[in-house]
């Protein structure tokens, strides 16, 4: 079996995810060919696994233009009216406005080239990651091969605004949508209608539990002594660092010793910097910037606590990856999050936005090793039952195998 991963960004520090899953259909047999919208920076490629992902990766962006044209004029001359059709539907997909019709005109452009390289290859089904464009170059893509496709939402940001996304008409169009959690399936169905509902399908993103273990005693701060915090996310205002910022503001004011890394980079660094400095966190708090694969077992190794105080997700694997590392877990109570921590079982769920919450339940687990030793015991037990990427690798094989059979 064949399959074009189509992706906007990959490989990247922010989806390696999808890199696993893409390898672990790999060692299922699937023949899988990736495909990225735009090529990675530099800032993306941070591991061997990366690197060795981008090299066999096809890129679209930049375009060459003598690809382009040869794209294009196959597209026309083998089938003229399939390739018009395909143009048309790219414009009646058009958001309203000028922009919105010069964008999709570059999804089209996109898409005949993902096309040509699909069918040179043999490539009859298409897969994107994302509702937004690598699924909108898939849908074109596919409808000008007269071939299936799929894509997998994630929810979070793609939830915000649906018309711009056009959430809706893609899962009506795609042969399968999978979604990464419950609560993000319930979202796709709330606006298709029931004759859609069937091929979506809940399939959750994994890791390999093998890269994700810890050696000794899970809680080592039974003496008083700090507590280590480890947060591990792009740093943008919807993961919520400010709040974990006040939050240990509020701890260092009762006297908790504490200590929190925020582990990645992104355009809200210098803005959490500053509020660090207005809050008074001095040493409280240190900005590691971001890490590959490579590293990060390290980073969950030495920490106390994982805490991720977003205020939107999907089904955050970094919560899955420190969960298998043992550690307990402090995050937000929002969309998918519930169905991977169970509260006061396999970690700690507070309100988004909530400092004084947040503050609360770190408290409470620097006063308690016994229960982080017991949350963290759970939290890699449900990771290892529910998380292999192994295993939801299998399932996603049997949607793709579904979808491509009913064609």
């Amino acid at each position: 079996m064949k399959v074009a991963y189509v992706c906007n960004r990959y490989p990247a520090i922010s989806n390696t995810f999808i890199l696993r899953e893409v390898r672990a259909l790999r060692r299922r047999g699937v023949d899988v060919h990736t495909f990225t919208v735009r090529r990675p920076g530099r800032e993306h490629i941070l591991s061997q696994a990366d690197r060795e992902e981008d090299a066999s990766t096809y890129g679209i962006l930049p375009l060459a233009p003598w690809s382009m044209l040869r794209a294009h004029l196959s597209g026309l001359l083998r089938q003229p009216h399939r390739y018009l059709a395909t143009l048309a539907l790219a414009w009646r997909l058009s958001r309203p406005g000028l922009r919105g019709r010069l964008w999709q005109l570059f999804y089209f452009a996109e898409s005949v080239l993902i096309w040509h390289e699909c069918r040179r290859r043999g490539i009859r089904h298409i897969h994107a990651h994302f509702t937004h464009v690598a699924s909108d170059d898939a849908l074109l893509a596919s409808h000008l091969g007269r071939w299936t496709w799929s894509f997998t939402t994630h929810g979070g940001l793609e939830l915000f605004d649906i018309s711009r996304t056009r959430l809706a008409e893609k899962a009506r169009r795609a042969d399968a949508v999978v979604c990464v959690s419950d609560f993000g399936r319930s979202q796709v169905m709330a606006h298709v209608e029931e004759d859609h509902w069937d091929k979506i399908h809940v399939v959750r993103c994994g890791i390999e539990p093998a890269a994700f273990s810890r050696d000794g005693e899970i809680s080592r701060n039974g003496d008083g002594a700090r507590i280590e915090v480890l947060c591990v996310a792009r740093l943008v205002q919807l993961k919520g660092h400010a709040v974990l910022l006040n939050a240990l503001a509020m701890l260092h004011a009762a006297g908790v010793p504490v200590h929190a890394t925020l582990l990645g980079d992104g355009p809200s660094r210098r803005a959490l910097e500053r509020l660090a400095e207005q809050l008074e966190l001095g040493e409280l708090v240190t900005f590691a910037g971001a890490v590959g694969q490579d590293e990060i077992a390290s980073w969950y190794a030495a920490a106390d606590v994982f805490c991720l105080p977003s205020f939107a997700e999907g089904l955050p694997v970094v919560l899955m990856e420190a969960m298998a590392m043992g550690l307990p877990v402090v995050a937000s109570r929002i969309t998918g999050v519930p169905e991977l921590v169970e509260h006061d079982r396999s970690g700690l769920l507070v309100t988004p936005g909530r400092a004084d919450e947040l503050a609360a339940a770190l408290a409470r687990l620097a006063a308690e090793p016994e229960l982080r030793e017991r949350l963290g015991r759970r939290a890699r037990e449900t990771v290892l039952e529910r998380y292999d990427v192994d295993r939801c690798s299998e399932l996603l094989h049997g949607v793709l195998e579904r979808t491509v059979a009913r064609a």
